[in-house]
């Protein structure tokens, strides 16, 4: 259990959220239900053995932060993840319904070990080693079938190693999914160029023939979706994009709207990630807190390159 002010609320709690759930518990001293629950909380966090974090803050004392929370009464816990709420309790709940309510949102014992493995797959990965890293993520993905995050890890490593019939297996649970998480679709897309350029004469023409195709035809949608095709096995994403724009902006249902579907899985899969919150820069943090000073961010590049191209595709749809 920590106890928490503005000044370490972006280190304990929203940099924290990152990787352990954690729980914030509001109270003050004055108030008997909080003095009731706060050993209940410090008695689960011990029995639940780092699979979420506690941390108290005073309301009475921290103000700002209970205005920024909404809080209205206490006791009042609320779960962050990821930096943001995602769900919370008032008043003094005895035990059972405490880990009641944690149990909904934490993960498993086996989802932990399955996420240690993960961690441990992505340094393999990093340092080159993507053989060990595959056959780490596959353990871990035995181990805990229904953690999607891995299973997205999995998929895109097997697609970047050319790996495509493993790929394809491993990704099949998550396209039966309803809806399909847009996530899978864009690693389906990107799976399906790379199987036409392996299995179709065409993957193997030189650009400058799908060129000639075109001059001679410029609504020859089928040259234009194969080439943007290759160029996406190639690794040329923009390029690949500007040629499904072509086909979107003369023909939006061509071929059941294949061309934006492959273009928005691009834009997912071009997308960074979001950055953890920077306790070091001022303005407006991460859990919504203002603190001093302002300061201009700078947009990553892939940002910017998503950014542009999600414009386009508005102004070739409209």
């Amino acid at each position: 259990m920590i106890d928490v002010t503005l000044a370490n609320f972006e280190t304990e709690v929203i940099e924290a959220s990152h990787a352990v759930p954690v729980l914030v518990d509001f109270w003050a001293p004055w108030c008997g239900p909080c003095r009731s629950l706060g050993p209940v909380l410090e008695k689960v966090e011990a029995a639940y053995a780092g699979r979420f974090k506690l941390v108290k803050i005073n309301s009475d004392e921290e103000q700002q932060l209970a205005a920024a929370f909404g809080i209205r009464s206490i006791p009042t816990c609320v779960l962050m993840v990821g930096g943001q709420p995602v769900d919370g309790f008032m008043g003094a709940l005895p035990e059972g319904q405490v880990r009641a309510f944690l149990d909904k949102h934490l993960p498993s014992e086996d989802d932990l070990q399955a996420l240690a493995q993960a961690d441990e797959a992505q340094q393999l990965a990093e340092a080159g080693d993507a053989e060990a890293a595959l056959r780490r993520m596959a353990d871990a993905l035995a181990q805990a079938p229904d953690n999607q995050d891995l299973r997205f890890d999995y998929v895109k490593l097997l697609i970047g190693q050319g790996r495509l019939g493993e790929a394809a297996a491993a990704l099949a649970p998550a396209l039966s999914l309803i809806p399909v998480p847009l996530r899978f679709e864009a690693l389906a897309q990107w799976l399906n160029a790379l199987e036409f350029v392996a299995n179709d004469p065409r993957g193997q023409w030189p650009l400058e023939r799908f060129d000639e195709a075109i001059a001679q035809n410029r609504r020859d949608f089928d040259a234009r979706f194969a080439k943007s095709r290759v160029l996406i096995a190639r690794g040329d994403w923009p390029a690949a994009m500007e040629e499904l724009l072509e086909i979107i902006m003369r023909d939006k249902t061509w071929a059941e709207e294949a061309p934006r579907k492959t273009y928005v899985a691009l834009l997912e899969l071009l997308t960074p990630p979001k950055p953890k919150a920077d306790a070091g820069l001022p303005g407006k943090s991460a859990g919504g807190i203002e603190l001093a000073g302002q300061t201009a961010v700078q947009q990553d590049p892939q940002a910017e390159l998503v950014s542009r191209y999600r414009r386009k595709l508005s102004m070739a749809l409209n």
